[in-house]
């Protein structure tokens, strides 16, 4: 299987699996993204405990980019503090704006390294970021 095959496979399967869509019960903040651009809309629903984000869940629609790049970062900063959170947050960022290309550092994205193609599509880099700059805004 080739990188292109890989890339692909992995944003369909973000882009359309259920386990971090839905509404949290009680959270603790719920912050509200969107892309003008094309549309994308989400809401991040998120419960802290001290520090640590204990649950985070999305409902909205868009493009798969959107949808997969904000299911991927779910994935990656579920239980971390706030702290590892924004670094990681900054790193995505970083990583789109080609401001970080040394691969060892950008292994710390784990799955959402896959999205680092993106930059060179100026027309999607606005839906890969929309979720991260979300939970940007709901953590400060």
């Amino acid at each position: 299987m080739d990188l292109n095959s890989i890339y692909t496979e992995l944003i369909m399967e973000h882009s359309v699996s259920k386990h971090n869509r839905g509404h949290l019960e009680n959270p603790d903040k719920c912050e509200k993204g969107h892309n003008p651009s094309c549309g994308d809309e989400i809401t991040l629903e998120i419960k802290f405990k001290d520090n640590i984000i204990e649950e985070l869940s999305f409902t909205g629609t868009g493009c798969a980019i959107s949808q997969a790049s904000t299911s991927m970062m779910i994935d990656l900063i579920n239980g971390k503090s706030k702290d590892e959170a924004l670094k990681l947050i900054e790193t995505f960022i970083s990583m789109i704006k080609r401001e970080i290309k040394d691969e060892e550092e950008l292994e710390a994205l784990e799955d959402a390294i896959i999205l680092k193609n993106i930059s060179n599509m100026p027309a999607r880099v606005k839906c890969a970021v929309l979720a991260w700059h979300t939970i940007k805004n709901a953590i400060e």
